[in-house]
């Protein structure tokens, strides 16, 4: 479940990161009852990053699909075998 902070909480900056790093979960803060911002932990961030650069990639792929540049399985795995054996 989320957690919804008012923006004055963010002076209890030990407190903030505590909740951060036990929840691996963004921390939502509100300004005048509104959103405004998330704070996360560093490592909620680089698992962000990784699932959406993973996801950028499959659509890029699905792109190129689309566009019909295919290559053969069995090519492209020779290739790889005559370029790393010798």
């Amino acid at each position: 479940m989320p957690q919804i902070i008012p923006i004055r909480d963010l002076r209890d900056t030990t407190k903030i990161s505590e909740m951060c790093n036990a929840t691996n979960e963004p921390i939502f803060v509100t300004k005048n009852g509104y959103g405004d911002m998330v704070v996360m932990s560093m490592a909620a961030y680089e698992q962000k990053m990784l699932a959406l650069d993973m996801y950028n990639k499959i659509m890029e792929g699905k792109a190129q699909a689309d566009r019909g540049e295919l290559h053969d399985f069995d090519d492209f795995l020779a290739k790889l075998e005559k370029k790393y054996t010798k």
